[in-house]
Formats: structure tokens, sequence, C-alpha cells
């Protein structure tokens, strides 16, 4: 490994592990906000990946049905 991927890697776990303790420290400070706030933003994700792979089976649906007319 270069010097650059290795300052990417350690960049990318410095950034995991704060985001980790800003986490811990909101369940400690706002317990019950934080944890309605996680719960929703996880389940917009959730509802942003089945719309994504709703629209992209839609689409390739619609391609195949145009190139067999």
């Amino acid at each position: 490994m270069t010097d650059s991927s290795n300052a990417r890697i350690a960049a990318l776990w410095a950034i995991l592990a704060l985001s980790g303790l800003t986490m811990v420290w909101l369940f400690w400070r706002f317990p019950v906000i934080t944890a309605v706030a996680t719960v929703a933003i996880l389940s917009a994700l959730g509802v942003s990946a089945r719309l994504a792979r709703w629209t992209e089976t839609d689409r390739s649906e619609l391609q195949a049905e145009k190139q067999s007319v």
C-alpha cells in the first residue's frame, strides 16, 4: 500500500470513530429524540433503497418492451 492509501484509510477510520462517538454522546444526552431520529433516518434510507430498486427494474422492463416491439 502506498502512503496516500494508508492516509485515506486512517482518515476513514477517524471519520467513523468520530461519527460513532457522536452517536454515543447523542444517545447519552438525548436518548428518546436520538432513537426516534435514528429510526426515522433508517426508515427513510430503506424506502429510498426500495424506490431505487423499483425504478431500476421498471426502467429495465420498459427498455425490454421497446426492444421487442
